[in-house]
């Protein structure tokens, strides 16, 4: 809820703010499952959208849908808001758009295997360090000959076509055994048999279309659905990285804004860190660190702070904490570091409150105006004033339809791509094969006029034969090269940049 230009989180002994100019310092919503977390996400993406910040969210359960519709009054919601003061509250509904990878309960989000990147998708595959190395040289290749890797059959065809290869490009990219690049084809296998052919392709998400207004000038909410996602993990948070990493790589920088550009509220955080290498944590901490210059907030939610690598927790400056469980002498240190991340407020003793906080309570701490840390206060968190039920898929379906963007994501299309020209090059290469096979040679029988013992020879005919320099590959290259190969670069975390 905006109140003088404030987002109001809600009331303990005062009311608790989030300044708009301090939220793109990043944030973390945490507490155990039913304590509230959704609320609280929910108020705060209302309020960004009232603000014209567009606004991004992973639906894992199914139930921020409703804030499409406006809420309604009952009993307990009056209570609450009588007890917190609050007298010019108003229901509505917020300007939504649904997504999903797999196009069911949503536009269609798809990427391309060029665009997503080496070390992404090594993630993705569970590869290990030496398949990594080799899926690396695979899109070496590609991206010095031009050869767009959009989906998974241009991906395999140059699998196949490295192996086929792999001793022509060993000295200037390196060995590719045959054992990893089956590896990656088994994996890649894997990875279809769960429907994640699905996810790439074209039309390739725009990530601008999510960073716009409605003609009242309020945010869109961009809810991914993720009921189907995120029966698949490992799928989900490699997709929560990569538009992390697209966003970082795509956006110019900003510098300190009166409000973000763009909000992001990332469910299920831990998820994107469990297994991760080292190198790739290292990786997130710096877009994390740096995507707060190109006027991007970052909120992360999880059950438990420590659920976070302690490199990203130190970015996250606004922090909502609903209560914790401390059954366990893990969980019971996980309290006390939760705890101590606040700056203490003298009317109570934070680890005892974090353990004792009601539903739809939280110990609450922003950055003031001037970027400094404020006291924690034990709050009450304000109501959503759109739905806090999950809509019938009709309404779903209707609002879908409805969107300026129906049509555009929603039918695939399959260009020329590495495929077609893979298999034009092997065409090409057949056939210089056979051209250079040399002519038969034809045997000559000699008879001399005088009478002596016949003599039989062969007199092997001279021929020339000219063999063809040009490597079919190459020839393409200069072709595609010129246009797209001169252009493919990559970013901080492996992603294509044009």
């Amino acid at each position: 809820m905006i109140y003088d230009n404030k987002i109001l989180l809600g009331k303990g002994d005062r009311q608790v703010f989030l300044y708009p100019r301090m939220a793109n310092r990043h944030g973390l919503i945490a507490g155990a499952t039913g304590t509230g977390k959704t609320i609280t996400l929910e108020v705060m993406a209302e309020a960004f959208s009232d603000l014209g910040v567009p606004v991004f969210l992973a639906d894992v359960k199914g139930d921020i849908s409703g804030m499409s519709l406006a809420g309604q009054m009952n009993e307990s919601l009056q209570k609450r808001l009588s007890k917190m003061g609050i007298t010019d509250f108003s229901f509505k509904a917020f300007p939504v758009r649904f997504w999903d990878v797999y196009g069911e309960a949503g536009h269609p989000v798809r990427t391309t295997i060029s665009e997503m990147g080496p070390m992404l998708l090594s993630r993705l595959l569970g590869l290990s360090e030496v398949q990594e190395g080799v899926l690396n040289i695979v899109f070496r290749i590609a991206d010095d000959k031009g050869l767009l890797l959009i989906d998974m059959k241009d991906l395999r065809s140059m699998l196949q076509y490295c192996a086929q290869h792999a001793k022509d490009f060993m000295t200037d990219y390196g060995t590719m055994t045959s054992q990893s690049l089956g590896a990656i084809q088994r994996a890649l296998l894997a990875l279809e048999n769960e429907g994640g052919e699905l996810f790439f392709g074209e039309p390739a998400l725009d990530i601008f279309d999510w960073m716009q207004c409605d003609t009242q000038g309020k945010g869109y909410v961009n809810i991914l659905n993720c009921v189907r996602l995120f029966q698949h993990p490992l799928l989900y948070s490699t997709f929560i990285l990569w538009l992390l990493s697209e966003l970082f790589e795509q956006l110019p920088e900003a510098g300190d804004l009166d409000k973000p550009k763009m909000v992001f509220f990332f469910d299920e955080a831990h998820l994107l860190f469990n297994d991760a290498p080292k190198v790739l944590v290292q990786k997130v901490e710096q877009v994390v660190k740096l995507i707060r210059s190109k006027g991007v907030g970052v909120y992360f939610i999880t059950q438990s702070p420590s659920d976070l690598p302690q490199t990203v927790l130190a970015q996250l400056s606004n922090r909502v904490q609903h209560a914790l469980r401390a059954y366990t002498p893990a969980e019971q240190k996980a309290v006390r570091a939760a705890a101590q991340s606040f700056r203490p407020n003298p009317a109570f003793r934070t680890e005892d409150a974090i353990t004792d906080l009601g539903v739809g309570e939280a110990l609450i701490s922003c950055l003031d105006e001037e970027g400094k840390p404020q006291m924690v206060e034990r709050t009450k968190v304000i109501c959503p004033q759109s739905s806090m039920s999950a809509i019938d898929d009709q309404t779903r379906l209707s609002i879908i339809r409805q969107s300026n963007l129906y049509g555009k994501y929603d039918r695939q299309v399959d260009r020329q791509s590495a495929y077609e020209d893979l298999q034009r090059i092997s065409a090409e290469e057949e056939r210089a094969k056979q051209a250079a096979q040399p002519t038969p040679t034809r045997q000559t029988t000699y008879q001399r006029p005088y009478t002596m013992p016949r003599t039989t020879y062969t007199q092997p005919r001279r021929t020339t034969t000219r063999r063809t320099t040009a490597n079919p590959l190459n020839s393409m290259a200069n072709t595609i090269g010129r246009e797209v190969g001169k252009s493919l670069v990559r970013g901080l975390m492996g992603l294509l940049k044009f």
